[in-house]
C-alpha cells in the first residue's frame, strides 16, 4: 500500500490492506500534482488568516474527491475496484484546471471552503456519473446529492458556518494551475491526531476514446 503525501500510486489492494472493526474508510479522487497542491495552498492563506473554527486540509491532501464511500468492508471494496476501472474505461483523459474559491452552502457563512473548477468540470461530471452507474450496477446505493467538482480547503468546526469571509471568497479568481488528468484513484483515509492520511488503494487509467 502506497502512502498518499501527494504522489499517485499504482493498483494495489488485496488482503495485506486488513479493514478495521468498522471497515476501510475510502473514497474516489482525482489527485493533483505537487505543484498545483502548493499553488492552492499559498493562494489560500489570507482566507487561512481570516477565518477563525476552520478544519483545514494539509496542502499534501487537497484532491478533488468524485465519490465518499465512507468505511467498507474488503468485498465491497472490490466491487469499487472494478466499478472504477470500468468508468475510467470511458472517459478519456482530459485538462483540469483550478481557479477561485467558494463556499459552501454559501460563501455568507460557509460550512465547506473550496477552491472551484474552471475547466474540465464537464469531464469530471462525466467520470461521476459514469461511476455512479457502475456502482450501482454493483447494488451500491447513490450518494444522494448533486455533484459539484471542487477542490475542499477547509471544513467550518461550527454548524453555522464561517462568517465574514464572504468578500474574500467573491474576490479571489485567480488562477491556481491546470493538470492533465490521467487516472483516477481509489483512495484510503485513516484518521490520527495530526489529521488524515492518505494511501492509494488502486489507480485506473482513463482510457475512453479520444
Amino acid at each position: 500500500m502506497t502512502k498518499q503525501r501527494g504522489g499517485a500510486g499504482g493498483r494495489g489492494g488485496g488482503r495485506g490492506e486488513r479493514e478495521g472493526p468498522r471497515g476501510v474508510r475510502s473514497f474516489v479522487a482525482v489527485l493533483l500534482p505537487e505543484a498545483v497542491r502548493l499553488r492552492v495552498d499559498e493562494a489560500a492563506a489570507a482566507l487561512r488568516e481570516r477565518a477563525r473554527g476552520v478544519s483545514w486540509v494539509r496542502a499534501e491532501n487537497l484532491h478533488v474527491t468524485l465519490r465518499f464511500l465512507g468505511s467498507v468492508d474488503e468485498a465491497t471494496l472490490g466491487q469499487v475496484r472494478d466499478a472504477l476501472a470500468g468508468a475510467a474505461a470511458e472517459v478519456p483523459p482530459f485538462r483540469l484546471a483550478l481557479a477561485g474559491f467558494g463556499g459552501f452552502p454559501s460563501a455568507q457563512a460557509p460550512r465547506v471552503i473550496w477552491a472551484g473548477v474552471s475547466e474540465g468540470a464537464e469531464s469530471l461530471v462525466a467520470l461521476h456519473a459514469r461511476l455512479e452507474a457502475a456502482l450501482g450496477r454493483r447494488g451500491l446505493p447513490p450518494e444522494g446529492r448533486a455533484f459539484h467538482a471542487h477542490v475542499t480547503l477547509g471544513r467550518a468546526r461550527e454548524p453555522r458556518g464561517v462568517p465574514g469571509i464572504a468578500g474574500l471568497l467573491e474576490a479571489a479568481r485567480e488562477p491556481l494551475g491546470e493538470m492533465r488528468v490521467e487516472a483516477v484513484h481509489l483512495m484510503r483515509s485513516d484518521l490520527d491526531p495530526g489529521g488524515a492520511r492518505y494511501s492509494v488503494l488502486a489507480r485506473e487509467p482513463l482510457a475512453g476514446p479520444r
